[in-house]
Order: structure tokens, then sequence, then C-alpha cells
């Protein structure tokens, strides 16, 4: 697979945007317990706000339906998640996916922080899914990276021209895409299974 060929040949790049990711989560669920309020807050935002925006999604895991929940889990993990939120948005500004990134990453921390002993149950399971579903993420800005590192130095994918390099650069987000989805699929399948069948009976 030509995405793996790609990671292994940019391995320093991916390490660091692995560091840096689940650093950055690390570090903000610190900030919370120092600051529970800001979770608690963010907490009362996302209850009444992703019941409107995703209702369909809810209805899934609260009525158990695990394949309808990691069907659409994995669609709005690679179509919003990562395509619009991370490369679309790149393809316009220059490395904006990085700070997107970033921003999920930061705010993965705040949000899911073990303040208590409820959340640290759940979190013992969930653990996994923030792995394999922040691994779909990295891939992304990863490939966000290997693009704009082309365009400034066309050399590095072989082309002479800009224009050239921006064009192949597409060319190896979409076969690191493929990994993306394969990732993403299998955190999909492992998350719907955990919160309906693990945390849902805590």
């Amino acid at each position: 697979m030509k995405a793996i060929n790609l990671v292994k040949q940019n391995f320093r790049e991916y390490v660091l945007l692995n560091a840096v990711f689940y650093g950055l989560v690390a570090g903000s669920m610190i900030y919370t317990y120092a600051y529970p309020e800001i979770q608690r807050e963010l907490m009362e935002t996302l209850r009444a706000e992703f019941p409107e925006t995703f209702p369909y999604i809810v209805e899934a895991y609260t009525s158990g339906n695990f394949p309808l929940a990691a069907a659409l889990t994995f669609s709005v993990n690679l179509v919003l998640g990562s395509f619009v939120y991370i490369t679309v948005t790149s393809l316009v500004i220059p490395f904006a996916g990085i700070a997107m990134g970033c921003v999920r990453a930061v705010a993965w921390g705040l949000l899911l922080a073990p303040t208590s002993p409820e959340l640290a149950s759940a979190m013992i399971p969930h653990s996994l899914t923030l792995i394999l579903e922040g691994q779909g993420y990295i891939l992304a800005i990863f490939a966000v990276c290997l693009h704009w590192k082309g365009v400034i130095w066309p050399r590095s994918m072989r082309e002479e021209k800009h224009l050239k390099a921006y064009v192949a650069g597409i060319g190896k987000t979409a076969h690191i895409y493929m990994l993306i989805t394969l990732v993403l699929a299998i955190s999909a399948i492992y998350e719907a299974f955990e919160v309906i069948h693990i945390v849902g009976k805590l």
C-alpha cells in the first residue's frame, strides 16, 4: 500500500505528529483537573447541541443499533472529521488542518479527562477509541504536511513547479485516505461496540 510507504518514508514527521496530538490530549486533561468547570460547561453544551446536530447517531446509540451506530460514526468521522475539517480546509488555507487537528485534540482532553469515578470507568475502554480515531486524524494531518511540504519544496515530489507539486500532493493525500478509511472503520466498529455494550452497562 502506497500510504504505508509514505509513512515509512516520512516516519520522523509521523512520529512528531503523534507526539503533538496525544500530548495535547494529555496536557488538556491535566489542565481540566485544575479547572474542572471548563469540562462541566463543555459537557452541558455538548448534551444540548449534539442531539440536535446528529439526532440519528444519538438514536442509533440509545436504541443499541450497533451496525447503524458504527456506520454513522464512521461516516461522520471520515467525511466531516477528516475530509472536511482537516483536508478540505488545508486545500484552501495552507497547513490549516494542522491547527484544526490540534483544536480537536485539546477539545478531547477537556471533555474526556477522567475527573470523576464515572468518567474514569468509562475512559478505561474508551481510551482505545481515542487512540484509533486519533490515528485517523493524525494521518489526515500527516497528509496535509506532506502536501504543503511538496508545494514549498517541489523537488521533494520530483516536480519543478509549485502548481504541479500541489496537484501531486492531492494524489498522495488520496493514497493516504485509503489508510485513513481503514483506521476509522476499525475505530467506528470498536467505538459502537464499546459505547453500547461496555460503557452502556457500567
